[in-house]
């Protein structure tokens, strides 16, 4: 009796040993004080475009997904060395960025705008603030149009919410930041009527996806997700609910 127990004990590790392995839960990182596309709410949970758009996606591709906030400087570094699996961030779509890491299909069009003070009523493109402080998040886009005009001096921040904190306090003169984002914060009950955006978008960019480069089978993944979504409707009713 005890050797035929034993036997069927073997037989049972060797059957869980050869079953099919628990699908790899995929980590998403996400720098959350980029609102209305990933930021946390009053109770501070993880909230936003985003968000919505990776559960969607998760759900029509049946992927397995954890959201990691982390922060923006480092976030690449992250997806490139494995930490995380997909950065859905904000992330411009750029010829840079794309030698280094590998981009889904772009999901949403959001060119850089300026922000300034509601009562500044004569600065109203970029290159009028030459020899004046220019905030923007650092490593972004918007960094890089500030630092198109080299007379301007760029302040980077890590937060973009603190660039707005120094505009209100004249640490800063302006903002350049992607268009959602800046809709968003003008509408912040705490910058409502104190900031106000000028001008058109001095860019035409795009948001992606990120996967480390040469992870092919999940970036298809991802991109017959957001087909599906853009089909069904689903994307622009994201758009509908947290960018308009």
């Amino acid at each position: 009796m005890k050797k035929f127990l034993g036997m069927a004990l073997v037989a049972t590790l060797i059957l869980a040993s050869c079953a099919a392995p628990q699908a790899k839960k995929l980590v998403v990182a996400q720098d959350t004080t980029f609102p209305p596309m990933e930021f946390l709410d009053d109770s501070k949970a993880t909230i936003g475009f985003d968000v919505d758009l990776m559960n969607a996606l998760a759900q029509e591709a049946k992927l397995d997904i954890e959201f990691k906030s982390v922060s923006w400087d480092g976030i690449f570094a992250g997806v490139q060395n494995g930490t995380y699996d997909i950065i859905a961030s904000s992330v411009t779509i750029t010829e840079e960025r794309k030698q280094t890491m590998d981009f889904s299909d772009p999901y949403v069009n959001a060119g850089q705008i300026l922000v300034v003070l509601t009562e500044n009523d004569k600065d109203t493109k970029l290159s009028d603030f030459a020899g004046r402080n220019v905030g923007a998040q650092v490593n972004t886009t918007g960094s890089m149009e500030v630092d198109k005009i080299k007379e301007i001096t760029l302040k980077a921040y890590d937060d973009i919410a603190l660039s707005f904190d120094d505009l209100l306090n004249k640490r800063v003169e302006a903002v350049v930041i992607d268009t959602p984002v800046a809709a968003m914060y003008i509408k912040n009950p705490k910058f409502a009527g104190k900031i106000k955006l000028v001008g058109d978008p001095m860019t035409d960019e795009f948001y992606g996806l990120v996967v480390k480069k040469g992870n092919k089978e999940l970036l298809d993944k991802l991109n017959a997700g957001l087909k599906v979504l853009t089909e069904n409707g689903k994307l622009e009713e994201l758009k509908a609910k947290w960018l308009k």
